[in-house]
């Protein structure tokens, strides 16, 4: 399998954990409304626990980014260090553009 660049993995990260969170939790309210559950309501709690796992499914698993770090650190490789701080960080803001956009479509946050 061919090695992507890092801009393009920069990139990818970013929307692959957008995806998982909007596509999740909505998916995820369709579920509930099937069963009888108050979507919006679900949408909201799916979004914010789906964060952890779109990060995870954004950086490529965990063993690759844990093997990465060996590396920067034991064989003094800092550039892909700080590329694999740079992805999850990109991860980490897909995420969170994810749970902002869920929280802006259900307003749960807003109380009355």
């Amino acid at each position: 399998m061919k090695e992507i660049g890092f801009f393009p993995a920069f990139i990818e990260s970013y929307f692959i954990a957008l995806g998982v969170v909007l596509g999740g939790s909505l998916i995820g309210g369709i579920a509930s409304f099937l069963t009888g559950q108050p979507p919006l309501t679900t949408v909201y709690r799916l979004s914010s626990a789906l964060r952890i796992w779109a990060i995870v499914a954004a950086i490529g698993g965990t063993f690759d980014a844990v093997y990465t770090f060996e590396r920067g650190l034991f064989n003094a490789d800092t550039k892909d260090l700080f590329k694999q701080l740079l992805i999850i960080l990109s991860a980490l803001g897909g995420a969170q553009t994810g749970a902002l956009i869920i929280n802006w479509l259900t307003q749960e946050h807003i109380s009355s």
